[in-house]
């Protein structure tokens, strides 16, 4: 996989679709993000490791302001992205995410869930966004799920349902937030599969995850947390054979001998 990014040209602006700068947030006196640099190239994936607690899923939480900063800057394709407001929610639906919990609506159908978001915030009409949840859900592989409610489907046809979601806003970046950590073994496949099918369409991703696979074979870049601060950040292939840290090789030595 490991595509090369482009080439920063450090006299114009940044060719980064994710730019984070310095950031810091703090949960009250608890310290969970210092001085956090992240940059993420278009069509480039990149895989956020490290043990609980280390600040992975707050960064992510983060990128479209879910969580707040104290300092620092976040830029998405070259914007700043704005604190609150309109300009907010317009810079967001080009930052999609998926959450471990899935966190569709359940009183509404499959298919509602999908094109909830391009009739709302994009304005599309109905039987243009009907068409499109449709072929999103055929690409997550539950076309004929459509009709069905959040709770008559299984943990991983929820998941699919969920990135078939944020996938209908047509963003330029897609977070996912440790998507597969609430599922049962047998589900996981299912959603690396539509996940794997994303990386090889180009799409820029960001994830957090506990899958070493995964973020061996899919990612173009590892950054490895812990404490607050993204400790190294390497090639798939130098970091799992290689990791220059202590704590990386201490992480590595327990994930992998399981």
């Amino acid at each position: 996989m490991n595509r090369t990014p482009p080439i920063p040209d450090t006299a114009g602006p940044s060719p980064a679709m994710v730019d984070v700068r310095g950031i810091n947030k703090y949960f009250g006196e608890n310290h969970v993000l210092r001085d956090v640099n992240l940059t993420v190239a278009p069509s480039e994936v990149v895989v956020v490791l490290g043990p609980s607690g280390s600040g992975k899923s707050t960064l992510c939480r983060c990128i479209n302001r879910l969580e707040t900063i104290q300092s620092g800057e976040i830029y998405i394709d070259g914007q700043p992205l704005p604190t609150e407001g309109r300009a907010l929610a317009r810079l967001r639906s080009d930052v999609g995410m998926v959450f471990q919990s899935f966190n569709l609506f359940a009183h509404r159908s499959v298919i509602d869930n999908v094109r909830m978001g391009p009739i709302k915030v994009r304005k599309m009409a109905k039987t243009e966004a009907t068409e499109l949840a449709e072929s999103l859900l055929d690409k997550v592989g539950i076309a004929d799920k459509g009709n069905q409610f959040p709770g008559e489907l299984s943990g991983g046809q929820q998941q699919r349902a969920a990135i078939a979601r944020a996938l209908a806003m047509q963003p330029k970046v897609l977070l996912f937030d440790e998507p597969t950590s609430a599922l049962d073994p047998e589900m996981v496949s299912e959603v690396l599969d539509v996940m794997n099918s994303l990386v090889a369409d180009g799409m820029t991703m960001v994830v957090v995850t506990h899958e070493m696979g995964f973020a061996r074979h899919a990612a173009d870049s590892v950054a490895f947390m812990d404490e607050g601060q993204i400790v190294e950040m390497a090639p798939p292939g130098e970091f799992f054979d290689s990791a220059r840290s202590d704590r990386a090789r201490a992480f590595l030595s327990k994930v992998l001998s399981h």
